[in-house]
């Protein structure tokens, strides 16, 4: 079992920043990918940014270029560095985590972006 929560989310200025954090309750050298979404009013689900254990990382369209997803294993947390926020990113963002055959999610965090 694996328990993620995410904190950093708030409301910011278009063009601003923030860094969103996911805590594990286990050492996250031990998941092999982690995951950011985010989830719109209104709108499905949809991948952010992914890394592996090894590093390798992919990004959605939309935020290539201007997002970040980084892992910190000794401190078991996974990091999402937000640049040049536009008000199109709002909305809750979740960690997920596959771990032994099984995808874990945490309970959002939510992110506004005023115009």
């Amino acid at each position: 079992q694996v328990q993620l929560v995410e904190s950093g989310g708030g409301l910011v200025q278009a063009g601003g920043s923030l860094r969103l954090s996911c805590a594990a309750s286990r050492t996250i050298s031990s998941i092999s990918d982690m995951y950011w979404y985010r989830q719109a009013p209104g709108k499905q689900r949809e991948l952010v940014a992914r890394i592996t254990n090894d590093g390798t990382t992919n990004y959605g369209h939309s935020v290539n270029g201007r997002f970040t997803i980084s892992r910190g294993n000794a401190e078991n947390t996974m990091y999402l560095q937000m640049n040049s926020l536009k008000p199109e990113d709002t909305g809750v963002y979740y960690c997920r985590a596959w771990f032994l055959g099984n995808f874990y999610w945490g309970q959002g965090t939510q992110v506004t972006v005023s115009s």
